[in-house]
């Protein structure tokens, strides 16, 4: 069975552009989705909330998503979120 996630993220005012921008100059995006058993990594912009960003992930497993969670690049993001993202949510399923 699969593993999805979605992760909603509240940015702090008007810095979603650069969040975004910050992801793809560190080659986050790209590193994840190289990763084994990565199905999905993509991030969707809401229409309504100009501070509101969707990331859903697939993985072929649980499994997957926890080694995911401990590469290098992940570091590189957990290091840019306080600058840029004031709130997280997250939804987690099996496909």
């Amino acid at each position: 069975m699969a593993y999805g996630l979605n992760v909603l993220y509240t940015l702090k005012p008007g810095m979603r552009e650069d969040y975004l921008k910050a992801i793809a100059q560190q080659g986050i995006q790209q590193a994840v989705r190289n990763e084994a058993g990565c199905l999905q990594y993509d991030y969707f912009c809401s229409v309504q909330d100009p501070d509101q960003l969707l990331l859903v992930e697939r993985w072929v497993d649980r499994e997957a998503q926890k080694t995911h969670m401990t590469q290098p690049h992940m570091e590189l993001l957990k290091q840019l979120k306080p600058q840029f993202v004031q709130d997280t949510t997250l939804l987690d399923y099996d496909i």
